[in-house]
């Protein structure tokens, strides 16, 4: 079949193609005329710390610039200071033009990990938005009713608890669609939870008279912990800023199952690779051999192969060998006596007092191999202890 091999890389990591009918004749055109497809995703940079869950579709991307298409990265710097409603049931504060400026910059720094630049177009709401006057606002608005909206999720459950809905919130999904106008938008990727938002986008294109993007929709990536959505809230994140060693740790975290899952929406391996290895794993194969892969893949693609042996090689001395790790953190003091809490907090092995006890509860603190239970206990200072909190903090008391 025609672009079969196309196809197979774009279904790879994918939950759904809405229609994927219409992506061989968007192929095809493409093909024909010479022009590259515009593959659009939108980000509102509230805030900067990208971890490699918000990757899953910058992949995507990456995967569509590989077969000579054009990436269109939008900065919303007008949706951002709405905040886009999908899946809260609260309203966000409004940013500043400043903040938004500073954040997005912080973004697109990350994104370049994955993204090829000289394929890349990055285009500001402020370009269309900013000339609009009130009468243009209008009319978009008049291109949809209520009605359609509060079959969004969102909104009708917000609306049926109670819970404040703003204008503004509704005028979400409308801003967005209208990007895919503006940019002449040929596919759109985003999480399965954009799906309303990206449907108003096609609907906006039927409206203007053009021809209508596709959207190609990811599911969300799983935290470290396997139960809930990668966040900082939760501490269950990658981050794209994360050291080597770091990141190696966390990936070897993963429950089991998440293996396939990391590989499909978290690496450039072949599709063909990773159908080989779930059978391998059927098949009873250790698991831990494949995470060490997928965690050498995932530093592989931010640090380079270099680091992502020597990230393994410190993972396996800690972890299999129990031994120490060379580049240990180490706190310094002529003191006789610290409280243990106020000693994780300050060299922030953790990041609250709450932290620090909830920590000690899980038996998840040791000092010099044995478990500290004492949440107000004051630690005896001894030259050489290592004090290890969770499976990769460790710190080195040196006693002046």
């Amino acid at each position: 079949m025609k672009f079969e091999h196309e196809l197979k890389v774009i279904r790879k990591g994918v939950e759904e193609i809405i229609p994927e009918e219409e992506m061989i004749k968007k192929l095809e055109k493409s093909e024909k005329t010479g022009k590259p497809l515009r593959i659009k995703y939108g980000i509102d940079p509230t805030g900067y710390d990208v971890h490699i869950g918000h990757l899953v579709p910058i992949r995507k991307m990456r995967e569509f610039q590989d077969l000579g298409h054009t990436g269109v990265i939008i900065i919303g710097d007008f949706t951002a200071q709405i905040g886009d409603p999908t899946g809260r049931d609260e309203s966000r504060p409004p940013l500043t033009a400043e903040m938004v400026k500073t954040n997005s910059e912080k973004y697109m720094e990350q994104l370049f990990t994955v993204l090829d630049p000289a394929k890349t177009e990055i285009r500001y709401q402020s370009e269309w938005f900013g000339p609009m006057g009130m009468t243009d606002v209008l009319k978009l608005m008049g291109k949809f009713t209520l009605a359609q909206f509060m079959a969004h999720d969102t909104f009708r459950n917000r609306y049926e608890q109670g819970l404040p809905l703003g204008m503004h919130e509704i005028m979400y999904p409308i801003l967005q669609g209208y990007d895919s106008v503006a940019i002449n938008s040929d596919v759109e990727l985003g999480a399965t939870e954009q799906k309303f938002n990206i449907l108003c986008g096609r609907d906006m294109q039927r409206i203007f008279g053009m021809e209508q993007q596709i959207a190609v929709l990811s599911p969300i990536l799983l935290g470290t912990d396997g139960v809930n959505k990668m966040g900082k809230s939760l501490n269950n994140y990658i981050a794209v800023f994360d050291p080597p060693n770091d990141k190696f740790g966390k990936v070897m975290s993963i429950p089991d199952n998440l293996i396939l899952n990391y590989f499909n929406y978290a690496t450039k391996l072949d599709p063909d690779e990773i159908e080989a290895i779930g059978k391998e794993l059927k098949n009873g194969v250790n698991p831990m051999i494949y995470k060490k892969q997928l965690a050498r893949e995932i530093v592989k693609l931010y640090h380079g192969e270099e680091a992502a042996q020597e990230a393994q090689a410190a993972f396996e001395k800690v972890f299999s060998k129990k031994e120490l790790p060379d580049d240990m953190q180490v706190y310094e003091t002529t003191e006789g006596k610290i409280k243990l809490i106020k000693l994780l907090v300050d060299n922030q092995l953790c990041a609250s007092n709450s932290e620090a006890k909830r920590m000690i509860m899980q038996n998840a603190v040791t000092v010099d191999g044995n478990k500290w239970t004492d949440m107000e206990g004051d630690l005896e200072i001894k030259d050489g202890t290592v004090i290890k909190v969770g499976k990769r903090k460790f710190l080195q008391i040196n006693k002046g």
